[in-house]
């Protein structure tokens, strides 16, 4: 039986289904602390527990989300704490742009690693 988390990526036709498992597969490899956890109702990878990226079909558009998470961000008095994100939309048909995504999630995972310091 799967589970919700393996639907998500079951449900999509292809090509979604194969660039969405293709993704999934390039950023646990990025790192072996990285965890594969379902919020929000779409697949997240977080690192040590922050958020580190997401995987988001909306409208026949493929998105790969990445997250600062907010427990790292200066908090200023007066303005509401959020979690940063960029977002890059895909194209499941062309070749994914595999040395900037790795780049980016090494150097979330830096910025995570400096803060916990």
């Amino acid at each position: 039986m799967n589970t919700k988390l393996e639907d998500y990526y079951l449900r999509h036709p292809e090509p979604f289904q194969g660039c969405l498992l293709a993704l999934k597969l390039l950023i646990l490899k990025v790192d072996n602390r990285i965890t594969h956890e379902r919020k929000y109702q779409i697949p997240f990878f977080c690192f040590e527990g922050k958020k580190l990226a997401f995987l988001w079909v909306n409208r026949k558009k493929l998105m790969l989300g990445f997250v600062t998470d907010k427990s790292i961000i200066p908090h200023t008095v007066g303005t509401k704490h959020k979690d940063r994100l960029e977002m890059i939309q895909l194209d499941p048909n062309a070749d994914l742009p595999v040395e900037m995504i790795i780049a980016k999630l090494r150097e979330q995972i830096r910025t995570y690693e400096i803060t916990q310091q």
